[in-house]
């Protein structure tokens, strides 16, 4: 129409490159995780060496060397690292919130004596170290001390990944090897102030700064560990009525990236804030529900990190120069591992759990890569050093997987009268003797049951769907969680190839059915008791696996059955007799012990 102004002309839908940045290298991360995992797992191969050594092939120092020769190869090439980079420390946060969900504020607190104690040390006696060997090999006193601070720090990602893997987090190992590496993560923040301004400012204003930064940082910490779980554990309530996965997966990652990113804004890294989201989490009801969420994202981002890593390899440097490279990065790994080996004897460990914890802490940090760019942009480091640096971190990273199975077996070796006791502990939230209860429903029969098992003093875990209850019985002292149990993944949580018996007291039909067929795909050999409303559920619960099923309403029956029988001068025997014909009669057969 005349006078009307035109309309504006939209953006084109194919415009990928405004609307979906870094799509090709998102399409070609997902295509290699899809072929690499189940590859790695038939050939059992570490993860992190796989994911290192694609990210060697596929990065830019790799296939995307010979693009131009070979266009072709441009399909399997991350040219741009950095919406790599990006995704990558995701991986990192979310690593460190699932660490943090399964510990506790109380375990981290008996901690301190190893955190402060045997963190300090090793950081300080490898950072001095380390900066006495760079300043005689004739650098200047401000580059012996940059590399001496950041050559200190061990990485968290590669190391916690490995404890993990093999179910060692909870060993002497694993908590020694963590109590360091929280240490190192609290350190970030002054030695990260301190390369900034090395050689820039003067010694009072170096000072005063790194001060500020401290108690701002220290203050964040208190403020997220005291009101937390004042906001956290209410949103969670609140959230859990709609038993919706979407608005409860939202909800996960609203709680890790906002204290992450208050953390970050206090000069902390985000990692540090994702595990102390993890902290307040693990003292609620919905711990095991979290983990579910958050795993698949964990999985996935940190292998994106391993192969970012890789991709700051360049093989061609590393044959220009194998004997000063190679000799780096062992020196490296055994003077960081002789160090701490040291550190965590003196400590208390036995001599080969501190060999084994030494090794696993030998090389550089991924908090290299941040303050070696640093210091290159600020001209603390010239070009050439700062890239041989990149170097040895990422190479020590490639090879700590083996160092770490090189510990292990020169610990078993040396502590072999030991060993038993060495791997008893493992990453659980159940009472650590075996033989526990598992309770699926703490409704009314499940409370009763749970309330005989505490006054006899038998373990047991129980699991409600019902958020509500859930943080009711909770704060009664019940050791129930918020899940759907149904869930594979939640039914491998629970440990029930460590369980004495499975009970089934839900009201729904169909998810107890689900729960039991699961549970007995998980253990072949566990006793499942389950309760059912009437003979036709029991006769479904006991075809899907359950050991006996207790009709609801037949035994009700059966009962009243009884007291009448009574009431008519029937005797004790007579009336025992009748009730067992009745239930074999109306269970069926095939309702009964197996």
């Amino acid at each position: 129409m005349p006078g009307r102004p035109a309309r504006p002309r939209t953006a084109p839908l194919m415009d990928h490159a405004a609307s979906l940045p870094f799509l090709r290298e998102t399409l070609l991360f997902l295509a290699l995780v899809g072929i690499l995992i189940p590859l790695l797992q038939r050939f059992r191969i570490n993860q992190v060496i796989g994911f290192l050594v694609v990210g060697v092939i596929a990065g830019p120092y790799g296939s995307g060397s010979l693009v131009a020769q070979f266009p072709v190869l441009s399909v399997l090439t991350f040219p741009s690292q950095e919406g790599v980079h990006a995704l990558a420390d995701l991986g990192v946060i979310f690593l460190m919130f699932l660490i943090g969900l399964e510990l506790s504020i109380p375990r981290v607190w008996e901690l301190r004596r190893w955190v402060f104690g045997a963190g300090s040390a090793q950081v300080l006696l490898s950072g001095f170290l380390i900066a006495a060997l760079a300043w005689m090999f004739g650098n200047k006193a401000s580059v012996a001390l940059v590399l001496g601070l950041v050559l200190s720090l061990s990485s968290t990602a590669v190391v916690m990944q490995l404890l993990v893997e093999s179910r060692a987090l909870a060993t002497p190992v694993g908590q020694a090897s963590f109590s360091v590496l929280m240490f190192q993560d609290v350190a970030v923040v002054p030695i990260l102030i301190v390369v900034e301004l090395v050689g820039r400012e003067s010694g009072s204003g170096l000072f005063q700064k790194l001060g500020f930064q401290v108690l701002a940082a220290l203050l964040v910490v208190v403020l997220v560990l005291a009101l937390g779980p004042r906001l956290v554990r209410p949103l969670f309530r609140t959230f859990a009525r709609r038993h919706q996965p979407e608005v409860f997966t939202a909800l996960c990652l609203l709680v890790v990236l906002s204290i992450g990113g208050a953390t970050a804004a206090a000069g902390l890294s985000m990692a540090m804030g994702a595990f102390l989201a993890g902290l307040l989490l693990a003292e609620t009801e919905y711990r095991h529900e979290v983990e579910i969420t958050v795993e698949p994202f964990k999985g996935l981002l940190m292998g994106l990190f391993f192969m970012s890593v890789g991709m700051e390899i360049d093989p061609r440097e590393v044959l220009r120069e194998p004997l000063w490279l190679t000799a780096s990065v062992v020196g490296l790994l055994a003077l960081k591992a002789v160090v701490a080996a040291s550190v965590l004897k003196v400590a208390g460990l036995k001599r080969g759990q501190a060999i084994e914890a030494g090794l696993l802490l030998g090389q550089g940090g991924e908090f290299a890569f941040i303050v070696i760019g640093t210091a290159m942009a600020a001209g603390t480091l010239t070009q050439s050093i700062g890239q041989f640096m990149f170097l040895v971190v990422s190479l020590s990273l490639l090879v700590t997987p083996l160092a770490a199975r090189l510990g292990h077996r020169v610990g078993r070796w040396i502590d072999a009268e030991s060993l038993q006791h060495q791997h008893e502990g493992q990453e659980s939230v159940l009472p650590r003797a075996t033989g526990h209860v598992v309770v699926i429903g703490f409704g009314r029969v499940g409370r009763m049951l749970g309330e005989v098992l505490a006054a006899q003093a038998v373990p047991f875990i129980a699991v409600e769907h019902d958020g509500d209850r859930a943080a009711r019985l909770r704060e009664q002292g019940f050791p129930v969680y918020y899940g759907n149990a149904a869930r594979i993944e939640l039914l491998r949580k629970l440990k029930l190839d460590e369980a004495a018996s499975l009970v089934v007291t839900m009201d729904s039909p169909s998810a107890a059915r689900r729960v039991v067929q699961a549970a007995r795909e998980q253990a072949p050999h566990l006793k499942i008791f389950a309760r059912s409303h009437d003979e036709a559920h029991a006769r479904e619960l006991e075809a899907a696996g359950a050991t006996r099923v207790v009709p609801e309403m037949l035994e009700a029956g059966l009962l009243l059955t009884s007291h009448a029988l009574g009431s008519q001068g029937l005797g004790a025997g007579d009336i025992e007799g009748i009730i067992a014909a009745e239930r074999a009669r109306r269970s069926g057969a095939e309702v009964g012990w197996r």
